[in-house]
């Protein structure tokens, strides 16, 4: 079954709304430099979970979770005052995690490729232990030999 695609355009207007509203800012000190990546609804949309990337330390990224989870209720009132739905959807905002994963892909990318130059090193230099081509050939036979 496919995705719904009433709750997809509704998905993408909340996010719209909402980044928005954050690039005019909140009044909140403890917000980061904050971007909306996603946001999924339920099939009923009757709740939004919005996923959210911040530049920085840790400590910035938790003081921003803070203040988006205390600016939920005004943001959510945004929402409700731009989308034309006869309930204004819940909204849970969620960290998303693509910066730090792609950053442990690429560390894993290279320590292969480092893995697979030292190898290729060794290879470099190797020699056959035995011979070079060591399966058994058919023997090929000469006319004399037959007699």
């Amino acid at each position: 079954m496919g995705e719904n695609p009433r709750a997809r355009r509704m998905a993408d207007r909340i996010r719209e709304i909402i980044a928005k509203r954050l690039d005019r800012g909140l009044r909140d000190p403890r917000l980061g430099f904050v971007t909306i990546t996603d946001v999924r609804m339920t099939g009923d949309l009757q709740h939004a979970s919005i996923f959210y990337t911040v530049y920085g330390t840790d400590e910035e990224r938790a003081d921003t979770a803070k203040a988006l989870e205390s600016a939920k209720g005004m943001l959510r009132s945004e929402v409700g005052r731009n989308i034309t739905a006869r309930v204004t959807p819940s909204l849970e905002f969620i960290h998303d995690a693509i910066p730090e994963n792609a950053k442990h892909i690429e560390d894993l990318l290279r320590e292969a490729q480092e893995r697979d130059t030292a190898v290729a090193g060794l290879a470099a230099g190797a020699a056959y232990a035995g011979e070079e081509d060591p399966y058994v050939k058919p023997r090929e036979h000469d006319e004399d030999d037959e007699d």
